[in-house]
């Protein structure tokens, strides 16, 4: 008879104590420890190989002996889906999603699986109904011979039918649904959700399957469940946006496979999640009068340039402190920014209320949107609009100065290919600028009270 322990873990980060805490020594957070039932004699009859009898024996190698060989992605329809995920789905790998309840995750990958035609796909669910799925697939109007579905949360009862498909893919909804045998306590605990993580990411190991976890995230917009969870994982994947919009951001967290700073960008419509392939269109609201206190800003999401419109406004305060809101943009880099003007420019935004706001819903953490935004400033605080046909590439220092950014030609053939007919730039990327020569002009400048002049006066 196996002998059962009990344990307390952080409902938080996952940290493990023999007793009850009241302050976490991991996460720092009161109040977060549980008790939850463990077994630990069966910790070695608690992988996927118990289920499938298929158990491979392990060497130490020299790495000198082992050859490298290019592994075919697996290259989906989506074309966001591949961006994000560095190139396709590797073999093998395990990518964790998550996202607010309701905002399409589901929908995505459900969507994805019936794209793949030459691919048998497992569709495991422990949260919706046979039903309720088919209804799903019939509203997006996809069929595939090859798509398979299983409602249910055991993963012993899982693995059994993993054996007998020979899945080429899995999509687990959610992970925080399923249920180890082999851990006594709830389904969606720490230790079961660590539990289930790790016996799927042995199975993708051994068997070269890839395999898909859709998470769910906190009120804070964490990741639920240990933060180990996010280490055991090859790749996360956030998915972000307005519930009241119509679309949404797939945001790569980590990648072993390709470039962390990777974005996709959907639109939700009736037949499910459309990628957007051009989004700068999107991005730039189409305006016919000119108005004041916006800017547009060249700037760069992983390997796709990208151009987004910055609106602010500046107001008089009525009350003794001033309002500083920031909205997708750091309230720091803003008041930042403000500094530089009071102190290089002598503009009172000190008796000022500020409000700025990235359009789309988008986040964005590239310095180089600091110039548009220090215009977009300055237009409002004028009233004198910026003209339409310019757009910005700059970050800003302390002292003033306009200081160079990276991958220049991009962000000019970008704002080449959109019509804009002049892009002021960074005196100091000149020496990165090519030869060749672009249909736009390219208005380079050092400080920021050339740009005032420039657009000003």
């Amino acid at each position: 008879m196996s002998k059962t322990k009990t344990a307390f873990f952080c409902q938080n980060c996952g940290y493990e104590s023999a007793k009850w805490l009241d302050k976490c020594p991991g996460c720092q957070q009161w109040n977060t420890f549980v008790e939850e039932l463990i077994q630990k004699e069966d910790k070695n009859a608690n992988d996927w190989q118990q289920y499938s009898g298929e158990a491979k024996g392990k060497k130490t190698r020299s790495l000198n002996d082992i050859k490298a060989k290019e592994v075919p992605r697996l290259i989906t329809i989506d074309q966001e889906l591949n961006r994000v995920l560095g190139g396709g789905i590797v073999p093998g790998s395990i990518v964790l999603v998550a996202g607010e309840p309701g905002i399409g995750k589901s929908t995505l990958f459900l969507q994805m699986g019936l794209q793949l035609l030459n691919t048998t796909v497992l569709y495991i669910s422990g949260e919706e109904s046979e039903q309720q799925i088919k209804m799903r697939a019939d509203r997006l109007g996809m069929k595939n011979e090859n798509f398979y579905l299983l409602t249910e949360t055991s993963t012993q009862t899982i693995f059994g039918e993993v054996k007998k498909l020979k899945p080429e893919l899995i999509i687990v909804d959610s992970i925080q649904t399923l249920q180890s045998p082999f851990i006594e306590s709830s389904s969606g605990s720490v230790s079961q959700i660590r539990e289930c993580a790790a016996e799927f990411q042995q199975f993708a190991k051994e068997t070269n399957t890839p395999v898909f976890l859709i998470g769910h995230i906190t009120k804070e917009g964490s990741i639920a469940g240990p933060k180990i969870l996010e280490h055991m994982v090859d790749t996360v994947l956030q998915f972000e946006g307005d519930r009241h919009y119509a679309y949404r951001i797939l945001r790569t967290l980590k990648n072993r496979f390709g470039s962390t700073a990777e974005l996709g960008i959907y639109q939700m419509n009736d037949t499910g999640m459309s990628p957007v392939l051009n989004p700068s269109e999107i991005l730039i609201t189409q305006k016919e009068d000119q108005l004041s206190g916006v800017a547009i800003a060249a700037t760069i999401e992983g390997q796709r340039p990208l151009l987004i419109e910055t609106q602010a406004l500046v107001t008089q305060s009525v009350y003794g402190t001033p309002q500083r809101t920031a909205s997708g943009f750091d309230l720091r880099r803003l008041q930042l920014l403000l500094a530089v003007l009071e102190k290089r420019g002598g503009f009172h935004f000190g008796v000022k209320d500020v409000f700025l706001n990235i359009a789309g819903g988008l986040k964005v953490e590239d310095p180089s949107i600091d110039l548009a935004v220090l215009c977009a400033l300055l237009s409002s605080y004028e009233d004198v609009a910026v003209p339409h046909n310019i757009c910005f590439a700059g970050e800003v220092g302390l002292s003033g100065e306009v200081r160079a950014v990276n991958r220049i030609e991009q962000r000019i053939a970008e704002a080449e290919k959109l019509g804009f007919e002049k892009i002021i730039v960074s005196k100091y990327n000149q020496k990165g600028l090519a030869k060749r020569r672009f249909n736009i002009e390219v208005i380079t400048m050092s400080r920021v009270d050339e740009v005032y002049r420039q657009l000003f006066q």
